[in-house]
């Protein structure tokens, strides 16, 4: 594929990327900082999530642009629930409900081939810089969490769901997808409304998860300073305080 980003129209910004919408296709473009290994993993971990049906966009082509590696899917065309919540308000509420939704028909999906969440969140604890004993506590209650096999996203936020003008959803971003149980995936999403400073947003999105769902508060909760901690080595100093809050209090079992 011919790709020229010369006159192309720039999407997002995002820290060691940039993403660009060229004609029908969106370009992900990878600086330096980036392994091949990384890169390759999320475009497989792409082509895999698309096998399940799910709708995303279609994974195109993996390729070097200017020597810069890059992923290349369709574009889909439409609002993020991001940008929707932003420029009405009054209908949060409304919005989400079908952002859980649509969370929770991603958890229907399965995807054998994926790496499994449990080895993920036991190696991100082993990296994460906690004393031992911290780390031990954390591993021993990720150990007594069940294992799913759910597909989880693993960054389920409302700027990562496009509503097009038909009023279909996509999920974009499947960099941190994982086979494994839904509320992990369920806690990721409450701390990612939390570290904003979206009290009111991360309490109605817990509710309405748990309530939808059949799931009870008090078990999306157990997973909470697990994936605080998953998240401590790529946080900032100010986050990282936040995050020692949720680890710090954690009564273990």
């Amino acid at each position: 594929m011919n790709i020229d980003l010369n006159n192309a129209q720039v999407i997002a910004r995002r820290q060691n990327k940039v993403i660009y919408k060229v004609d029908k296709y969106a370009v992900k473009l990878f600086d330096e900082s980036f392994s091949k290994a990384d890169i390759l993993n999320e475009a497989l971990n792409q082509a895999r999530v698309e096998e399940t049906g799910l709708k995303i966009p279609a994974l195109e082509e993996v390729e070097k642009i200017d020597g810069k590696w890059a992923i290349i899917t369709d574009f889909i065309e439409g609002k993020t629930i991001a940008e929707l919540m932003k420029e009405n308000p009054e209908k949060l509420e409304e919005y989400m409900n079908r952002f859980v939704d649509i969370q929770l028909e991603m958890h229907t999906g399965r995807a054998p081939m994926l790496n499994r969440l449990y080895d993920k969140l036991y190696r991100k604890i082993s990296e994460s810089g906690l004393d031992a004993s911290t780390r031990y506590d954390l591993h021993t209650r990720l150990e007594s969490l069940p294992r799913h096999n759910k597909v989880c996203q693993g960054d389920f936020n409302p700027s990562n769901i496009i509503i097009t003008p038909d009023d279909e959803a996509y999920i974009l971003d499947w960099s941190h997808a994982t086979q494994g149980n839904a509320s992990s995936d369920a806690a990721i999403t409450y701390l990612y409304f939390s570290l904003r400073g979206k009290d009111k947003e991360a309490k109605m999105y817990l509710d309405l998860f748990c309530q939808k769902s059949d799931t009870a508060r008090q078990y999306v909760q157990k997973w909470m300073p697990i994936v605080a901690a998953a998240q401590l080595e790529k946080s900032s100093d100010e986050e990282k305080k936040f995050l020692m809050s949720w680890i710090d209090v954690v009564d273990y079992d």
